[in-house]
């Protein structure tokens, strides 16, 4: 059994997912990353922090009602 640690959520508790972009507004995961995160791996927990950076220097911050 390991001892690592289990990578912890990016949740904000700010559950809306953008129609236009499909991110969550709050942690910006798409809603299959949402839904899988229980089962991932702390190596696809990693992937998905990642590209949750890389969205937020490409896209910028979602903003709620922003048109």
């Amino acid at each position: 059994m390991s001892t690592e640690e289990t990578v912890p959520s990016p949740c904000l508790r700010i559950c809306a997912v953008d129609g236009r972009s499909g991110f969550c507004m709050g942690c910006n995961r798409t809603l299959k990353e949402i839904t899988a995160w229980s089962e991932y791996t702390n190596d696809e927990k990693r992937e998905v922090l990642a590209a949750i950076k890389r969205r937020k220097e490409e896209v910028g911050p979602i903003e709620y009602g922003a048109v």
